[in-house]
């Protein structure tokens, strides 16, 4: 199948069309026109915690006392803030004080119109495309509290390459992202495993708050999320999504 994905390449300030193929060994971009990239959404960017089933059970005696005192029963949402996006291939700048940085490679759903208490099975008609994001932290334990100091610094939400359409996903529900620090192996994250599906979260999420078009809603993040350092490559692979790549530097290059 041929096709396109959406993007944001070379410093234009508009998004544009590369020529893209889906055969079943994965997608295949048209990239000789790029030199750079950027983030290629404008909107909010909302993250979404303990919806991996590995990720729920491994708090599971947590959530069982205070604060908590039982699992969550509705969604756990935070922002990243605009000052977060970052792109394909930019730098993560580790900042003074810390050696390390915890990495969550998640997909993240474009909302294509707005979205308001929309219901279970009209869900995938408010979905634009598909991306993949590198949800950075500063390790930090407590879900209790927003970790807006360990989350929301400057570059710590790379997103892309591109947004693949709804269109060219034959099931969004079996995506699986593989994660690489320096060429090794470190996790895999899967939609099959997520405790609420991606039309479930959708339309509990917009049960209690609008989405609008462009607004990117991240489905959650696996268990024992790996660690990086100064000059460390991370490399998230989806056969559907593409590559997103970028090295952590104490200082941007």
């Amino acid at each position: 199948m041929n096709s396109y994905v959406r993007a944001r390449v070379n410093g234009l300030p508009y998004d544009q069309h590369l020529s893209a193929s889906f055969v079943e060994e994965g997608i295949q971009v048209d990239e000789q026109s790029v030199d750079s990239w950027s983030p290629p959404v404008q909107g909010t960017v909302y993250g979404t915690l303990l919806n991996d089933r590995e990720a729920l059970k491994a708090m599971e005696n947590e959530l069982d006392n205070p604060p908590y005192k039982k699992p969550p029963e509705a969604p756990v949402l935070y922002i990243k803030p605009i000052n977060t996006f970052s792109s394909h291939k930019a730098d993560i700048v580790l900042p003074d004080g810390e050696d390390q940085l915890q990495i969550g490679a998640s997909v993240g759903l474009v909302i294509g119109k707005e979205a308001t208490n929309i219901p279970l099975e009209n869900a995938y008609d408010y979905i634009e495309g598909y991306t993949i994001v590198n949800d950075v932290s500063i390790p930090h334990k407590s879900v209790f509290r927003p970790a807006i100091k360990e989350k929301s610094r400057d570059g710590f939400c790379p997103i892309g390459p591109w947004v693949v359409p709804k269109g060219n996903i034959a099931d969004p529900d079996q995506l699986e992202l593989n994660l690489y620090i320096n060429q090794e192996f470190k996790q895999r994250f899967s939609t099959r495993n997520l405790v609420r599906s991606i039309p479930e979260l959708l339309s509990d999420v917009t049960e209690f708050m609008t989405l609008q078009e462009g607004d990117l809603l991240m489905v959650g993040c696996g268990a024992r999320l790996p660690t990086v350092k100064e000059g460390e490559t991370i490399r998230v692979e989806c056969a559907e999504l593409g590559v997103l790549e970028n090295t952590v530097r104490r200082v941007r290059l």
